[in-house]
């Protein structure tokens, strides 16, 4: 079990995936609003960066895992045009505001929502050409079950793009980081969602979650081949691909 797992948002004893539902239940009409807030609006240029190395695979069948309020999905739709996305996740009111979004964008008969636990998937193998998680593989209750369950729904030859928010490693950047995750991140978070639970724990999480050549081992060590990472922003973020052989 790596640190991040047992990091958890509330003081109950239910098990992790159960907290994050509620967490992200009691949340998701302000997510949108927050996320950008607190990213400045450049998560949507580190969205685009890890949709576009899935375009060499010219993916028909895509599955967008912890999809939240759908924006990866979205964006996934617009660069690469596929027949489907299937945008999973445990909080069915996030997937409520992303069923809007996707409807007022037409994108209805293509990006379709379904509650999934990502540990336990319905699909058969070997189903999906590509899969995709952002800022969300560090919120699973069993992190290697995890990438194991995505490498069962993957097409041999299937690509695994993963963005996470990640801890700067050099100087000024990881001082910065660290007044910018203690206090602003809480602050801000309480400010338009009334909730300080869930923005505590954000900058916890990404602290404990593994990083770098620990996250692309863990990839390798769960089947992946091929597997490397890169750096976005002074290393806020990093995206980590691996491939299904």
């Amino acid at each position: 079990m790596n640190k991040a797992e047992k990091i958890v948002p509330y003081a109950t004893s239910d098990n992790k995936t159960v907290q994050i539902e509620r967490m992200f239940d009691e949340i998701a009409g302000k997510y949108d609003t927050l996320n950008h807030t607190l990213s400045a609006g450049i998560d949507k240029r580190w969205r685009k960066k890890g949709i576009l190395t899935l375009k060499e695979l010219q993916p028909e069948i895509i599955l967008d895992i912890a999809t939240g309020t759908g924006d990866l999905a979205i964006q996934a739709y617009h660069l690469l045009h596929p027949e489907k996305i299937i945008g999973i996740d445990i909080s069915q009111k996030m997937m409520d505001v992303g069923e809007e979004k996707v409807k007022t964008a037409g994108l209805s008969d293509r990006i379709i929502f379904q509650k999934e636990d990502s540990l336990h998937m319905s699909f058969e193998d070997n189903s999906f050409d590509a899969a995709m998680v952002a800022f969300g593989v560090r919120n699973f209750e069993n992190l290697n079950k995890g990438l194991r369950e995505i490498l069962r729904v993957l097409k041999p030859g299937g690509k695994l793009m993963i963005l996470e928010l990640t801890t700067p490693e050099k100087f000024p950047m990881k001082q910065l980081y660290k007044i910018y995750s203690k206090v602003i991140i809480p602050t801000i978070g309480k400010l338009i969602s009334g909730n300080q639970t869930a923005y505590s724990y954000l900058p916890q999480s990404i602290a404990a979650f593994p990083q770098g050549k620990t996250m692309q081992s863990l990839l390798l060590q769960n089947g992946f081949k091929d597997a490397w990472y890169k750096r976005f922003t002074f290393g806020i973020c990093t995206m980590y691909v691996g491939t299904k052989s």
